[in-house]
């Protein structure tokens, strides 16, 4: 049989497009050539293959072999073809049937003596190979990760004897099974001491699914409040689940077997590059935005992040999506996240406390402040202080009794999170146009004393807007039908930042 046909996946965003993998063999010269717009690593794969196949009992076809990878305007890199081109030379020298590749997709590294290895992407190449109705043959390990999907079918193979065999009419491959579900485990908002106003602030934020800004000297339980912010999230559907599990397989960076149902928490280093955050390369990988979809991205000691940096988010934080664009290649991922920041009030370090006496001059605060551009704060809903914690409420043996633990809290997200959801299809932070002025309409009294704060701290459109946002939000939280005065004057109180622009 002088040519084969071979079906793969490729990665494209966090979609996994087919690949077809047509071998010819010819006459002539023994030669071996891939061609498709392979990258280095898949050029590489004519010697894995080679000695993958001989050393695995076969014979290596001593004539002119040319593998193509179509279509061809698609970048292929890695080795997570060498499986399907070994098959595709075997299948033209009629050493396994071609009819039995019709129906399945193959994907693994290869060894030199033909033991296939996990490649990333598996849980994308398994929703794409279940969609398209094909079997999925691929190493045990990428195998669990793919079957989470739960709608393919997905078998596994730990050499390339074992899948020809396979084929062969031999021993079946093993189905893959996915890892037994384990509940997520988050920190429990009832360790942290003291800061009701703080604790508010994250109630409201998860219940609108609002970016909050904690601004508060060293010490003062800024990390330990973020950390705590997942856990009041409703958990995550069959659908945000997977999305947010095959994002993380592109990258390689969590335990999907463990906590692929938990809510990512990304909290990446200061020095962290725009390339880092919101994801790039030559070939697009996703940034910790998209790995912090679904999820909590945290930003600690704001401030010190490249102001350019920090700029880069600005899009992403109204529309939910980064779009990558390379001259060979582009990219979509999705970043519906919730961001938390974490800054110090102004340069100093231990000896800088909010409301006290502090060395600083006016010259160093406003630089500090300065390196949050302003359009960054106006897509920041809420900007609370977060004041140090009196050493008699750090010393206190017995647990306080106004502090909710997080399953209390969560309850009342999840009800706020209900109402929204029925009343409008969407959270109260995705709010704009008709709906936001349908949903978040203010009486007479209440409009004109939004109208006098937006002209006294000189708040943007944005900023006007969220602050609607949020009491939309609190009046979900206290179950009313309209924003009433007290759930206005409480959003306005969560504006900390606006003082910066009157001073």
């Amino acid at each position: 049989m002088p040519i084969a046909i071979v079906t793969a996946r490729a990665t494209d965003g966090i979609r996994a497009p087919a690949v077809t993998i047509e071998t010819h063999l010819a006459n002539g010269l023994p030669a071996f050539q891939i061609v498709g717009l392979p990258e280095a690593a898949v050029r590489e794969s004519r010697d894995r293959v080679r000695a993958a196949i001989q050393t695995a009992g076969f014979e290596f076809p001593r004539r002119r072999i040319t593998v193509n990878l179509a279509p061809a305007d698609l970048p292929k890199e890695g080795g997570r073809f060498d499986l399907g081109i070994a098959l595709g030379i075997l299948a033209a020298s009629e050493q396994v049937p071609q009819s039995a590749l019709d129906t399945r997709e193959f994907l693994g590294e290869l060894s030199l003596d033909g033991h296939i290895r996990p490649v990333g992407g598996a849980l994308p190449a398994g929703l794409a190979a279940g969609e398209a109705g094909h079997q999925l043959v691929l190493n045990p390990d990428d195998g669990r990760e793919a079957a989470l999907t739960g709608r393919a079918d997905i078998v596994t193979a730990r050499h390339l004897g074992e899948v020809c065999a396979a084929l062969n009419g031999g021993p079946a491959l093993p189905a893959a099974e996915p890892p037994a579900a384990c509940p997520p485990a988050y920190p429990d908002l009832a360790d942290v001491r003291g800061q009701h106003r703080a604790r508010r602030a994250l109630e409201i934020a998860a219940a609108g699914g609002h970016h909050l800004l904690m601004v508060g000297p060293p010490g003062s339980g800024k990390s330990m409040l973020a950390a705590r912010m997942p856990g009041l999230l409703p958990p995550m559907d069959d659908a945000e689940a997977l999305e947010t599990a095959a994002i993380h397989s592109l990258r390689g960076t969590r335990h999907l077997h463990e906590d692929w149902r938990s809510r990512p928490f990304r909290q990446p280093h200061h020095t962290a590059s725009g390339v880092a955050l919101v994801g790039g390369g030559g070939t697009p990988r996703p940034g910790e935005i998209s790995l912090a979809h679904n999820g909590v991205l945290f930003l600690d000691e704001l401030t010190e992040f490249d102001r350019r940096v920090l700029d880069v988010l600005r899009e992403p934080l109204e529309t939910g999506v980064i779009h990558i664009s390379r001259a060979a290649h582009q990219a979509e991922f999705p970043a519906h996240f919730q961001l938390v920041g974490a800054m110090n009030p102004c340069p100093q370090g231990f000896d800088c406390d909010l409301g006290n006496a502090c060395q600083c001059t006016p010259e160093q605060r406003g630089r500090h402040r300065k390196r949050l551009s302003a359009p960054l704060l106006d897509r920041i809903d809420l900007a609370i202080d977060v004041p140090r914690i009196p050493p008699a409420e750090l010393g206190r043996d017995t647990p306080d009794p106004d502090a909710e633990d997080s399953t209390t809290v969560a309850r009342r997200v999840a009800a706020a999170r209900r109402l929204q959801l029925e009343r409008q299809g969407c959270l109260n932070r995705m709010l704009e146009g008709r709906a936001l002025q349908q949903h978040a309409s203010l009486p007479e009294e209440e409009r004109a004393l939004l109208d006098a704060a937006a002209e006294r701290f000189r708040l943007s459109a944005r900023a006007y807007h969220r602050i609607l946002r949020v009491a939309r939000s609190l009046a979900d939280l206290a179950g009313a039908p309209t924003i009433g005065r007290a759930q206005l004057t409480e959003a306005l109180s969560f504006r900390a930042l606006d003082h910066w622009r009157v001073e």
